[in-house]
């Protein structure tokens, strides 16, 4: 374990393996990763030449996460903006600046997660289904209050199909077209739900991949 005043050492020989001086065992950049994530400190030194490599080693553990299903982080955009920077009259700003913003997100990060966990009422992947059905009442309540101030309702078709006289026969010709269009109307509704239902999820699984990756 590393101490407040003095991190661990970490040396990288030729053949590319790490060892850790603390705990006297080699390790890998996984294991890296992990102390990082702990909040342990530590330094990676060349174990020939004695030099400092610690940002190379950090930006091979950066690009081996990014590599990782599900675990990107730096946007495209980002990168190549990032890549624009290297070489021009703003590239020493740029690390502060860049420091400062993290520093920032990490003092609000649990404000954050408290905020969206009100806003979200703590929903998971798991209370997908409880969802759906919500969506589906609502829809079905939706359709039934269209239904009330629609002059020409499902309601309605029979009652004027029933009529007596030569005008009936044309009446139920009349009421079945209606029928078959108000079906035709039912199933694109139908099809909507659905759509709007998948829309839905897709937008609750890009939530928790989002939350994921702030927890």
């Amino acid at each position: 374990m590393s101490s407040k005043n003095q991190p661990i050492m970490i040396k990288k020989y030729a053949n590319r393996r790490l060892y850790n001086t603390g705990s006297s065992t080699y390790v890998t950049l996984e294991d890296l990763a992990t102390m990082v994530k702990a909040g342990e400190e530590f330094v990676v030194q060349d174990a020939k030449s004695g030099e400092d490599i610690t940002r190379s080693v950090l930006a091979q553990i950066i690009f081996d996460q990014e590599g990782k299903e599900g675990q990107n982080l730096l946007p495209i955009a980002f990168l190549r903006q990032l890549i624009k920077f290297y070489g021009d009259s703003m590239q020493a700003m740029i690390p502060s600046y860049l420091e400062h913003s993290m520093n920032s997100f990490a003092h609000e990060q649990e404000k954050m997660r408290e905020q969206m966990s009100k806003a979200f009422g703590g929903m998971g992947m798991g209370n997908l289904g409880s969802m759906e059905e919500q969506v589906h009442r609502n829809m079905e309540m939706f359709q039934k209050a269209m239904n009330m101030f629609m002059p020409f309702g499902a309601a309605g078709a029979p009652a004027e199909g029933a009529q007596s006289g030569g005008a009936q026969s044309g009446s139920a010709q009349s009421g079945n077209e209606s029928a078959g269009g108000k079906s035709s109307e039912a199933q694109a509704a139908s099809g909507q739900e659905d759509t709007d239902i998948k829309d839905l999820k897709d937008q609750l699984a890009q939530l928790q991949k989002r939350l994921d990756k702030l927890g």
